[in-house]
């Protein structure tokens, strides 16, 4: 049978019920503080982003981080398809009540709309399968280099717009790096823009473009903290559409080495820590180079298979000869 249209009473008691999600899980301060928070946002550089101390309300935030999946529970398979340092689980809905929660509240339309207006981003999109997305674990060591996201949901033809994370590490240091780094241009520029560490409960809200260049420096715990872990929940938005000056053609995740920092000038005697971030800035480069020949090997063999590689094969055959 077909579901009954709602009444009246029941829409007006579900709109009840969502909007009561909204202000038990967000802390109510971040609700007062919207215009401000926006005006943050639409004023930030290197590009739009705002940061939210105490997003969730407090008891919340525990509850999460108290039911964070362990690390062996998650996705480790870098993009070299090697395992690696950094464990995700895009199933968030999976992990129990309060990530059912979480989840709950984050497809609601208020919610959404929130979001929209902290932002000036209407008719924003929930990704229920999180792809990319979820619980974010990183373990000493590891680094992510400055990079834009993928601009088209990988499924669905919808325009990514924002990335919404929050940090569920009590008393981080900023001097353990982990830091989230918002760039200019990695191309050309030796640091970051802007650095916001990784504190408990601190969400960054940041606009997804073609310069929205972004990463974290390397994790350097102290020997007595090294068992600890970067933690963190990651949650992307898209539209249906968007303004043609701001779009451009489907592209993955682009990545850019770190260039050499400022220090390294003629003159300068190399000491041990030199020497060190050279090798590892070199072993990112050749990895990453490594990876991009993989990737071209693949296309190349692809096309050689099936018919189509048939028909590629011959055509290739007629031009070299007619060119002769």
């Amino acid at each position: 049978m077909p579901a009954q249209p709602l009444s009246c009473a029941h829409r007006i008691e579900r709109a009840h019920a969502l909007a009561d999600i909204l202000d038990t899980l967000i802390d109510p301060s971040v609700r007062c503080e919207a215009g401000t928070l926006a005006a943050s946002f639409a004023q930030a550089l290197p590009f739009r982003h705002v940061v939210i101390e105490n997003f969730l309300a407090r008891d919340f935030a525990d509850a999460l981080l108290a039911a964070f999946p362990a690390f062996e529970q998650g996705n480790a398979v870098g993009d070299d398809g090697r395992a690696g340092g950094k464990s995700t689980v895009e199933r968030m809905a999976a992990l129990g009540a309060d990530y059912r929660k979480f989840d709950a509240l984050v497809r609601t339309d208020e919610f959404l709309r929130f979001v929209g207006r902290l932002t000036g981003i209407d008719d924003l999109l929930y990704d229920p399968f999180y792809l990319g997305g979820g619980t974010h674990e990183n373990r000493n060591g590891q680094t992510l280099q400055a990079h834009i996201d993928f601009n088209y949901h990988p499924s669905e033809r919808w325009h990514r717009r924002l990335n919404l994370i929050v940090y569920l590490n009590h008393d981080w240091q900023a001097n353990w790096g982990g830091n989230l780094e918002l760039w200019r241009d990695p191309y050309t520029d030796s640091e970051p823009a802007a650095r916001i560490a990784p504190a408990f409960n601190r969400c960054v809200i940041f606009e997804t473009t073609e310069r929205s260049w972004h990463g974290f420096d390397r994790i350097a715990l102290p020997a007595e903290q090294a068992q600890r872990s970067r933690k963190s929940v990651a949650l992307y938005f898209y539209t249906t559409g968007r303004a043609a000056a701001e779009t451009a053609g489907k592209h993955t995740t682009h990545y850019v080495n770190r260039q050499l920092p400022a220090r390294f000038a003629a003159g300068r005697t190399l000491d041990v820590a030199d020497v060190a971030e050279l090798r590892e800035l070199i072993a990112h480069r050749d990895n990453q180079l490594r990876q991009l020949y993989a990737e071209n090997a693949k296309l190349l063999q692809a096309q050689e298979r099936g018919l189509g590689g048939q028909v590629l094969y011959l055509l290739k055959r007629l031009y070299v000869r007619y060119r002769r």
